[in-house]
Protein backbone atom coordinates (compact mmCIF):
# COMPACT_ATOMS: atom_id res chain seq x y z
CA UNK A 1 0.00 0.00 0.00
CA UNK A 2 0.94 3.52 -0.17
CA UNK A 3 2.31 5.64 2.87
CA UNK A 4 1.34 9.00 1.24
CA UNK A 5 -1.22 10.93 3.74
CA UNK A 6 -5.05 11.35 2.72
CA UNK A 7 -5.61 14.35 -0.30
CA UNK A 8 -5.28 18.19 0.68
CA UNK A 9 -3.05 17.07 3.57
CA UNK A 10 -0.05 19.32 4.36
CA UNK A 11 2.45 16.74 6.45
CA UNK A 12 5.17 15.63 4.78
CA UNK A 13 5.62 12.32 3.19
CA UNK A 14 6.36 9.65 5.57
CA UNK A 15 9.74 7.82 4.05
CA UNK A 16 9.16 4.83 2.22
CA UNK A 17 11.35 2.38 3.86
CA UNK A 18 12.24 2.79 7.66
CA UNK A 19 15.28 4.78 8.56
CA UNK A 20 15.04 7.22 5.92
CA UNK A 21 13.67 10.69 6.39
CA UNK A 22 11.09 12.22 4.15
CA UNK A 23 12.23 15.17 2.82
CA UNK A 24 10.22 18.47 4.29
CA UNK A 25 10.75 20.42 1.48
CA UNK A 26 8.70 18.90 -0.53
CA UNK A 27 5.33 18.95 -0.61
CA UNK A 28 2.48 16.27 -1.98
CA UNK A 29 0.07 16.43 -4.16
CA UNK A 30 -3.51 17.82 -4.14
CA UNK A 31 -5.14 14.96 -5.54
CA UNK A 32 -4.08 11.23 -5.90
CA UNK A 33 -2.81 10.12 -9.73
CA UNK A 34 -4.92 7.58 -11.76
CA UNK A 35 -3.01 4.58 -12.36
CA UNK A 36 -1.10 4.11 -15.64
CA UNK A 37 -3.10 3.43 -18.94
CA UNK A 38 -3.07 -0.29 -19.61
CA UNK A 39 -0.25 -1.36 -22.13
CA UNK A 40 2.18 0.99 -19.95
CA UNK A 41 4.84 0.67 -17.58
CA UNK A 42 4.34 1.40 -14.42
CA UNK A 43 6.32 4.88 -13.12
CA UNK A 44 8.17 3.98 -9.95
CA UNK A 45 8.07 7.48 -9.20
CA UNK A 46 4.08 7.28 -9.22
CA UNK A 47 2.21 6.68 -5.87
CA UNK A 48 0.87 3.34 -5.15
CA UNK A 49 3.36 1.70 -7.02
CA UNK A 50 6.77 -0.14 -5.44
CA UNK A 51 9.38 1.97 -3.85
CA UNK A 52 12.63 2.25 -5.10
CA UNK A 53 14.77 -1.10 -4.40
CA UNK A 54 17.77 1.68 -3.34
CA UNK A 55 17.44 2.00 0.56
CA UNK A 56 18.88 5.57 0.57
CA UNK A 57 16.99 7.08 -2.21
CA UNK A 58 14.66 9.42 -0.83
CA UNK A 59 10.87 8.48 -2.07
CA UNK A 60 9.73 10.77 -4.61
CA UNK A 61 6.27 11.77 -5.41
CA UNK A 62 4.96 12.18 -9.11
CA UNK A 63 4.27 15.30 -10.97
CA UNK A 64 0.78 16.85 -11.33
CA UNK A 65 -1.32 15.47 -14.23
CA UNK A 66 -0.16 17.44 -17.61
CA UNK A 67 -3.95 19.22 -18.74
CA UNK A 68 -5.33 18.67 -22.29
CA UNK A 69 -3.47 19.83 -25.55
CA UNK A 70 -5.39 21.95 -27.62
CA UNK A 71 -4.92 20.93 -31.17
CA UNK A 72 -5.29 23.55 -34.31
CA UNK A 73 -8.72 25.61 -34.14
CA UNK A 74 -12.10 24.12 -34.86
CA UNK A 75 -10.45 20.33 -33.84
CA UNK A 76 -11.10 18.37 -30.36
CA UNK A 77 -8.58 18.71 -27.81
CA UNK A 78 -6.28 15.56 -27.50
CA UNK A 79 -6.56 14.38 -23.70
CA UNK A 80 -3.45 13.66 -21.58
CA UNK A 81 -2.44 10.53 -21.13
CA UNK A 82 -0.38 9.12 -18.20
CA UNK A 83 2.59 6.66 -18.69
CA UNK A 84 6.26 8.83 -19.55
CA UNK A 85 8.10 9.24 -17.04
CA UNK A 86 7.50 12.81 -15.07
CA UNK A 87 9.78 15.19 -15.60
CA UNK A 88 9.98 14.54 -19.76
CA UNK A 89 9.12 18.03 -20.68
CA UNK A 90 5.78 17.70 -19.56
CA UNK A 91 4.02 16.55 -22.49
CA UNK A 92 2.05 13.19 -21.88
CA UNK A 93 2.06 10.74 -24.59
CA UNK A 94 -1.92 9.49 -25.92
CA UNK A 95 -2.88 6.33 -25.87
CA UNK A 96 -3.02 4.94 -29.25
CA UNK A 97 -7.00 4.40 -29.72
CA UNK A 98 -8.82 1.20 -30.06
CA UNK A 99 -9.41 -0.36 -33.83
CA UNK A 100 -12.21 1.71 -35.46
CA UNK A 101 -12.56 4.44 -32.37
CA UNK A 102 -12.11 8.52 -33.44
CA UNK A 103 -8.87 8.88 -34.64
CA UNK A 104 -7.11 11.98 -32.52
CA UNK A 105 -6.42 15.10 -34.49
CA UNK A 106 -2.62 14.56 -36.18
CA UNK A 107 -0.91 17.95 -36.79
CA UNK A 108 2.07 16.05 -39.00
CA UNK A 109 0.17 13.73 -41.83
CA UNK A 110 1.94 10.59 -42.30
CA UNK A 111 0.59 10.15 -46.07
CA UNK A 112 1.93 12.92 -47.72
CA UNK A 113 -0.32 12.47 -50.93
CA UNK A 114 -3.21 12.69 -48.65
CA UNK A 115 -5.60 15.39 -48.20
CA UNK A 116 -5.10 17.15 -44.97
CA UNK A 117 -6.78 16.80 -41.49
CA UNK A 118 -10.21 18.25 -41.42
CA UNK A 119 -9.94 19.55 -45.34
CA UNK A 120 -13.02 18.56 -47.44
CA UNK A 121 -14.22 20.06 -50.85
CA UNK A 122 -16.16 23.70 -50.84
CA UNK A 123 -19.69 23.88 -50.92
CA UNK A 124 -21.13 22.93 -54.28
CA UNK A 125 -17.68 22.26 -55.70
CA UNK A 126 -17.20 19.03 -56.96
CA UNK A 127 -14.05 17.13 -57.32
CA UNK A 128 -13.43 17.28 -61.56
CA UNK A 129 -9.99 17.03 -62.84
CA UNK A 130 -9.30 20.53 -63.42
CA UNK A 131 -6.85 22.52 -65.85
CA UNK A 132 -4.15 24.41 -65.22
CA UNK A 133 -4.04 26.99 -62.14
CA UNK A 134 -1.39 28.96 -61.54
CA UNK A 135 0.10 28.21 -57.71
CA UNK A 136 -2.89 25.78 -56.79
CA UNK A 137 -2.87 22.07 -56.42
CA UNK A 138 -5.71 20.30 -54.77
CA UNK A 139 -5.16 17.00 -52.52
CA UNK A 140 -4.54 14.13 -54.70
CA UNK A 141 -3.57 16.13 -57.43
CA UNK A 142 -0.95 17.30 -59.54
CA UNK A 143 0.21 20.91 -58.77
CA UNK A 144 -1.21 23.68 -61.16
CA UNK A 145 -5.01 22.14 -61.82
CA UNK A 146 -8.02 23.41 -60.86
CA UNK A 147 -11.53 22.13 -60.46
CA UNK A 148 -13.71 22.91 -62.76
CA UNK A 149 -11.54 23.11 -66.01
CA UNK A 150 -11.25 19.72 -67.77
CA UNK A 151 -8.08 19.42 -69.66
CA UNK A 152 -9.90 17.60 -72.53
CA UNK A 153 -12.55 19.70 -72.93
CA UNK A 154 -13.16 20.02 -76.62
CA UNK A 155 -13.85 23.81 -76.67
CA UNK A 156 -12.57 25.61 -74.03
CA UNK A 157 -8.45 25.34 -74.37
CA UNK A 158 -6.86 25.31 -70.32
CA UNK A 159 -5.02 27.64 -69.20
CA UNK A 160 -0.79 27.37 -70.01
CA UNK A 161 -1.77 24.81 -72.84
CA UNK A 162 -0.54 27.32 -75.28
CA UNK A 163 -1.05 27.87 -78.68
CA UNK A 164 -0.89 24.51 -79.94
CA UNK A 165 -3.96 23.46 -77.51
CA UNK A 166 -6.15 26.23 -79.49
CA UNK A 167 -4.51 24.74 -82.61
CA UNK A 168 -6.29 21.48 -81.29
CA UNK A 169 -9.72 22.79 -80.29
CA UNK A 170 -10.21 24.34 -83.55
CA UNK A 171 -9.48 21.60 -85.72
CA UNK A 172 -11.68 19.46 -83.54
CA UNK A 173 -14.58 21.96 -83.80
CA UNK A 174 -13.50 21.79 -88.00
CA UNK A 175 -13.47 18.01 -87.53
CA UNK A 176 -16.98 17.75 -85.79
CA UNK A 177 -18.75 20.27 -87.60
CA UNK A 178 -18.21 20.64 -91.04
CA UNK A 179 -21.01 19.25 -92.69
CA UNK A 180 -23.11 21.64 -90.71
CA UNK A 181 -20.60 24.97 -91.13
CA UNK A 182 -19.54 24.51 -94.50
CA UNK A 183 -23.15 25.25 -95.93
CA UNK A 184 -24.20 27.72 -93.55
CA UNK A 185 -21.14 29.84 -94.44
CA UNK A 186 -21.63 29.27 -98.18
CA UNK A 187 -24.92 30.28 -97.73
CA UNK A 188 -24.50 33.05 -95.49
CA UNK A 189 -20.67 34.52 -96.50
CA UNK A 190 -19.65 32.75 -99.66
CA UNK A 191 -22.97 33.82 -101.93
CA UNK A 192 -23.10 37.66 -100.43
CA UNK A 193 -19.68 37.95 -101.65
CA UNK A 194 -19.90 36.60 -104.72
CA UNK A 195 -22.93 38.63 -105.53
CA UNK A 196 -20.82 41.57 -104.09
CA UNK A 197 -17.66 40.61 -106.45
CA UNK A 198 -19.90 40.34 -109.16
CA UNK A 199 -21.38 43.79 -108.54
CA UNK A 200 -17.64 45.61 -108.21
CA UNK A 201 -16.78 44.39 -111.62
CA UNK A 202 -19.75 45.93 -113.16
CA UNK A 203 -19.66 48.96 -111.22
CA UNK A 204 -15.82 49.52 -111.33
CA UNK A 205 -14.82 52.73 -113.01
CA UNK A 206 -12.86 51.88 -116.34
CA UNK A 207 -11.60 55.08 -117.27
CA UNK A 208 -9.08 56.12 -115.58
CA UNK A 209 -6.80 59.37 -114.91
CA UNK A 210 -4.59 60.29 -117.96
CA UNK A 211 -1.42 62.61 -117.99
CA UNK A 212 -2.15 66.49 -120.03
CA UNK A 213 0.61 68.37 -121.88
CA UNK A 214 1.55 70.08 -118.83
CA UNK A 215 2.36 67.06 -117.25
CA UNK A 216 -0.39 67.38 -114.80
CA UNK A 217 -3.32 64.66 -114.18
CA UNK A 218 -6.28 65.30 -116.43
CA UNK A 219 -9.37 63.19 -115.06
CA UNK A 220 -12.20 61.74 -117.76
CA UNK A 221 -15.41 62.98 -117.60
CA UNK A 222 -17.52 61.50 -115.04
CA UNK A 223 -14.75 60.13 -112.82
CA UNK A 224 -16.06 60.86 -109.72
CA UNK A 225 -19.51 60.07 -110.39
CA UNK A 226 -18.68 56.51 -111.45
CA UNK A 227 -16.28 56.22 -108.58
CA UNK A 228 -18.92 57.12 -105.95
CA UNK A 229 -21.57 55.14 -107.97
CA UNK A 230 -19.10 52.14 -107.32
CA UNK A 231 -18.64 52.72 -103.61
CA UNK A 232 -21.81 53.13 -103.08
CA UNK A 233 -23.37 50.00 -104.61
CA UNK A 234 -20.78 47.86 -102.87
CA UNK A 235 -21.33 49.88 -99.44
CA UNK A 236 -25.50 48.89 -100.19
CA UNK A 237 -24.94 45.37 -101.03
CA UNK A 238 -23.41 45.13 -98.26
CA UNK A 239 -25.82 46.54 -95.53
CA UNK A 240 -27.99 44.49 -97.25
CA UNK A 241 -26.00 41.30 -96.87
CA UNK A 242 -25.30 42.53 -93.41
CA UNK A 243 -27.80 40.86 -91.03
CA UNK A 244 -27.60 37.87 -93.16
CA UNK A 245 -23.82 37.45 -92.64
CA UNK A 246 -24.63 37.66 -89.12
CA UNK A 247 -26.76 35.14 -88.95
CA UNK A 248 -24.54 33.15 -90.21
CA UNK A 249 -22.23 34.01 -87.62
CA UNK A 250 -24.55 33.22 -84.95
CA UNK A 251 -25.46 29.82 -86.44
CA UNK A 252 -21.69 29.10 -86.79
CA UNK A 253 -21.13 29.42 -83.57
CA UNK A 254 -24.38 28.25 -81.66
CA UNK A 255 -22.97 24.80 -83.63
CA UNK A 256 -19.47 24.82 -82.34
CA UNK A 257 -20.85 25.39 -78.83
CA UNK A 258 -23.23 22.69 -78.83
CA UNK A 259 -21.31 20.19 -80.82
CA UNK A 260 -18.78 20.25 -77.85
CA UNK A 261 -20.96 19.71 -75.70
CA UNK A 262 -22.07 16.65 -77.17
CA UNK A 263 -25.77 17.83 -78.13
CA UNK A 264 -27.60 17.54 -81.24
CA UNK A 265 -27.44 19.96 -83.91
CA UNK A 266 -28.93 20.60 -87.34
CA UNK A 267 -28.58 23.51 -90.40
CA UNK A 268 -32.35 24.52 -89.68
CA UNK A 269 -32.14 24.71 -86.08
CA UNK A 270 -28.62 26.62 -86.36
CA UNK A 271 -30.31 29.37 -88.81
CA UNK A 272 -33.05 29.51 -86.49
CA UNK A 273 -30.88 30.58 -83.44
CA UNK A 274 -28.72 32.74 -85.84
CA UNK A 275 -31.94 34.45 -87.03
CA UNK A 276 -32.92 35.52 -83.70
CA UNK A 277 -29.53 37.09 -82.57
CA UNK A 278 -28.72 38.33 -86.42
CA UNK A 279 -30.19 42.16 -85.89
CA UNK A 280 -28.16 42.22 -82.59
CA UNK A 281 -24.94 41.15 -83.69
CA UNK A 282 -25.56 43.25 -87.08
CA UNK A 283 -25.54 46.41 -85.01
CA UNK A 284 -22.24 45.62 -83.34
CA UNK A 285 -20.47 44.92 -86.43
CA UNK A 286 -21.73 48.29 -87.86
CA UNK A 287 -19.77 49.57 -84.98
CA UNK A 288 -16.94 47.51 -85.13
CA UNK A 289 -16.51 48.54 -88.67
CA UNK A 290 -16.78 52.31 -87.97
CA UNK A 291 -13.66 51.63 -85.11
CA UNK A 292 -12.03 50.50 -88.21
CA UNK A 293 -13.20 52.71 -90.25
CA UNK A 294 -12.01 55.81 -88.26
CA UNK A 295 -8.85 54.25 -87.06
CA UNK A 296 -7.68 53.58 -90.73
CA UNK A 297 -8.52 57.10 -91.85
CA UNK A 298 -5.57 58.07 -89.30
CA UNK A 299 -3.10 55.64 -90.44
CA UNK A 300 -2.91 51.87 -91.36
CA UNK A 301 -1.42 50.65 -88.24
CA UNK A 302 -4.24 52.37 -85.92
CA UNK A 303 -7.22 50.62 -88.19
CA UNK A 304 -5.46 47.41 -88.12
CA UNK A 305 -4.74 47.47 -83.74
CA UNK A 306 -8.55 48.48 -83.57
CA UNK A 307 -9.50 45.52 -85.85
CA UNK A 308 -7.13 43.16 -82.95
CA UNK A 309 -8.87 45.18 -80.16
CA UNK A 310 -12.31 44.83 -80.93
CA UNK A 311 -11.87 40.84 -82.49
CA UNK A 312 -14.05 39.05 -79.77
CA UNK A 313 -17.07 41.51 -79.92
CA UNK A 314 -18.85 38.95 -81.88
CA UNK A 315 -19.07 35.96 -79.22
CA UNK A 316 -18.68 38.23 -76.31
CA UNK A 317 -22.27 39.18 -77.67
CA UNK A 318 -23.31 36.34 -78.47
CA UNK A 319 -22.64 34.14 -75.02
CA UNK A 320 -22.79 37.30 -72.73
CA UNK A 321 -24.73 39.42 -74.59
CA UNK A 322 -23.73 42.88 -73.14
CA UNK A 323 -21.11 45.39 -73.52
CA UNK A 324 -19.66 43.64 -76.93
CA UNK A 325 -16.92 46.30 -77.40
CA UNK A 326 -15.55 47.50 -73.94
CA UNK A 327 -15.80 43.88 -72.66
CA UNK A 328 -13.55 43.13 -76.08
CA UNK A 329 -10.86 45.96 -75.77
CA UNK A 330 -10.63 44.90 -71.66
CA UNK A 331 -9.96 41.39 -72.60
CA UNK A 332 -7.61 42.33 -75.56
CA UNK A 333 -5.28 44.35 -73.13
CA UNK A 334 -5.55 42.04 -69.82
CA UNK A 335 -4.20 39.10 -71.71
CA UNK A 336 -2.37 41.43 -74.65
CA UNK A 337 0.20 38.49 -76.33
CA UNK A 338 -2.27 36.03 -75.56
CA UNK A 339 -5.44 37.23 -77.46
CA UNK A 340 -3.14 39.41 -80.45
CA UNK A 341 -1.23 35.59 -81.30
CA UNK A 342 -4.47 34.31 -81.69
CA UNK A 343 -6.53 36.87 -83.47
CA UNK A 344 -3.03 37.45 -85.39
CA UNK A 345 -3.48 33.84 -86.78
CA UNK A 346 -6.72 34.45 -87.69
CA UNK A 347 -5.86 37.43 -89.83
CA UNK A 348 -3.16 35.24 -91.68
CA UNK A 349 -6.35 33.10 -93.06
CA UNK A 350 -8.22 36.09 -93.96
CA UNK A 351 -5.27 38.04 -95.29
CA UNK A 352 -4.24 34.39 -97.34
CA UNK A 353 -7.79 34.68 -98.51
CA UNK A 354 -7.44 38.61 -99.71
CA UNK A 355 -4.42 37.57 -101.70
CA UNK A 356 -5.97 35.28 -103.43
CA UNK A 357 -8.75 37.33 -104.37
CA UNK A 358 -6.24 39.56 -105.87
CA UNK A 359 -4.40 37.14 -107.94
CA UNK A 360 -7.55 36.07 -109.38
CA UNK A 361 -8.46 39.88 -110.17
CA UNK A 362 -5.16 40.33 -111.97
CA UNK A 363 -5.93 37.08 -113.72
CA UNK A 364 -9.60 38.08 -114.88
CA UNK A 365 -8.07 41.47 -115.26
CA UNK A 366 -5.54 39.57 -118.15
CA UNK A 367 -7.98 37.23 -119.49
CA UNK A 368 -11.05 39.73 -120.18
CA UNK A 369 -9.52 43.08 -120.13
CA UNK A 370 -10.16 46.44 -118.29
CA UNK A 371 -13.93 46.08 -118.82
CA UNK A 372 -14.92 42.67 -119.08
CA UNK A 373 -18.89 43.82 -118.44
CA UNK A 374 -18.85 45.27 -122.37
CA UNK A 375 -19.44 42.15 -123.82
CA UNK A 376 -21.96 39.36 -122.55
CA UNK A 377 -18.87 36.60 -123.14
CA UNK A 378 -16.17 38.81 -121.71
CA UNK A 379 -18.48 39.28 -118.75
CA UNK A 380 -19.96 35.46 -118.10
CA UNK A 381 -16.18 34.83 -117.94
CA UNK A 382 -15.33 37.64 -115.48
CA UNK A 383 -18.05 36.34 -113.10
CA UNK A 384 -17.42 33.14 -112.78
CA UNK A 385 -14.39 34.04 -112.27
CA UNK A 386 -15.05 36.25 -109.33
CA UNK A 387 -17.62 33.52 -107.92
CA UNK A 388 -14.40 30.75 -107.93
CA UNK A 389 -12.76 33.18 -105.79
CA UNK A 390 -15.54 33.85 -103.69
CA UNK A 391 -16.04 30.11 -103.28
CA UNK A 392 -12.05 29.70 -102.34
CA UNK A 393 -12.38 32.30 -99.89
CA UNK A 394 -14.71 30.07 -97.88
CA UNK A 395 -11.54 28.78 -95.63
CA UNK A 396 -10.94 31.66 -94.70
CA UNK A 397 -14.36 32.04 -93.30
CA UNK A 398 -14.42 29.05 -91.31
CA UNK A 399 -11.31 30.11 -89.85
CA UNK A 400 -12.01 32.69 -88.59
CA UNK A 401 -15.39 31.61 -87.28
CA UNK A 402 -13.74 28.28 -84.92
CA UNK A 403 -10.77 30.83 -84.46
CA UNK A 404 -12.38 33.34 -82.83
CA UNK A 405 -14.87 31.14 -81.20
CA UNK A 406 -11.99 29.16 -79.30
CA UNK A 407 -9.91 32.25 -78.61
CA UNK A 408 -12.99 33.60 -76.43
CA UNK A 409 -13.22 30.39 -74.52
CA UNK A 410 -9.92 30.54 -74.22
CA UNK A 411 -9.89 33.60 -72.33
CA UNK A 412 -13.40 32.44 -70.35
CA UNK A 413 -11.00 30.00 -68.89
CA UNK A 414 -8.60 32.60 -67.80
CA UNK A 415 -11.02 34.11 -65.98
CA UNK A 416 -12.32 30.93 -64.14
CA UNK A 417 -13.90 27.41 -64.41
CA UNK A 418 -15.80 26.92 -67.97
CA UNK A 419 -16.75 24.23 -70.32
CA UNK A 420 -18.56 23.52 -73.36
CA UNK A 421 -21.69 23.11 -71.83
CA UNK A 422 -21.71 26.15 -69.97
CA UNK A 423 -21.05 27.91 -72.85
CA UNK A 424 -23.70 26.66 -75.26
CA UNK A 425 -26.33 27.01 -72.35
CA UNK A 426 -25.18 30.77 -72.21
CA UNK A 427 -25.91 31.10 -76.09
CA UNK A 428 -29.72 30.71 -75.00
Amino acid sequence: MSDLPPSGATEPVSPASPGVPADPTRSTPPAAVPAPASGHAADPTAPGSPTPTDPGRPATVADPAVPAQPGPPGSPAVPAQQGWPAGSGGFAAPEQPAAGGPQPWDPYRTDPAGPPQGWTWPAGAAPLPGAAYPGYALPGQAYGWHPGLDPQDPLVTPPHAGVGGWFSRCGGALRRGWRQLLPIMLLTQTVPAAVIAVLSLAFAPTDQPVTGPDGAPVLPDGYFEHVFAFYGVVLLAALIFGPLQSTGWAAGTWVVARQAAGEPVGVGAALRYGLRRALGLWGWTLVFSLLITVGACFCLLPGLYAACAFALFGPIYLFERQEPIGRAWRMFHQRFGMVLGRVALVLCALIAAAVLDGVLGAVNQLAFGVDPMAAPSTAAGAAAVAVVGAVLATPAYLAQLVGLVAAYAEQRAQEGPVNAARLAAELG
